[in-house]
């Protein structure tokens, strides 16, 4: 029974391959790859991000008790300052356009709708982040090369 077991783990070359995917999905933000090649199929999850998820539920659930201010009721619901740009999508945050170049952005910065304020990298793909609205940077909550969430706040623009 122990020979079987030991025939059936994987080779050298499929365990860099699923450590390869491993990387992949933190560099991502990905929960789950899976790949099949050669006949072998390999799938690599990951269920650590699911318990961050489940607290937001409970969160709205508790905004309709009484709260003394408007303001108290809005923060534990998005956990983002007012004007705050959230990320639409899970990936690396980039503030400038390569890596000696100056930052889109700073705080004082004066924007225009549709002004690129940051890049997200998701799945090597380079997204460009536009300003929703114009305004003036007051905050910038992110760092260059930071991984970023989904709804993470990122700018506030007043």
């Amino acid at each position: 029974m122990a020979k079987e077991k030991h025939e059936q783990l994987p080779s050298s070359s499929e365990q860099a391959l699923i450590r390869d995917l491993a990387t992949l999905l933190n560099e991502t933000g990905l929960t789950e790859i899976e790949i099949e090649k050669s006949g072998l199929k390999i799938r690599v999850a990951r269920h650590a991000q699911l318990t961050a998820i489940a607290p937001a539920p409970p969160q709205p659930a508790s905004i309709p008790t009484p709260s003394p201010s408007p303001a108290q009721a809005v923060a534990p619901e998005t956990g983002a300052p007012a004007g705050a740009i959230k990320s639409p999508m899970v990936g690396t945050i980039y503030t400038c356009p390569e890596p000696d170049a100056p930052a889109f952005i700073e705080v004082g910065t004066r924007v225009t709708e549709g002004q690129t304020l940051l890049i997200i990298e998701a799945m090597k793909t380079m997204n460009h982040i536009p300003a929703p609205k114009s305004g003036t940077v007051t905050q910038i909550l992110v760092e260059n090369g930071q991984p970023v969430e989904y709804g993470e706040p990122l700018v506030v623009i007043e």
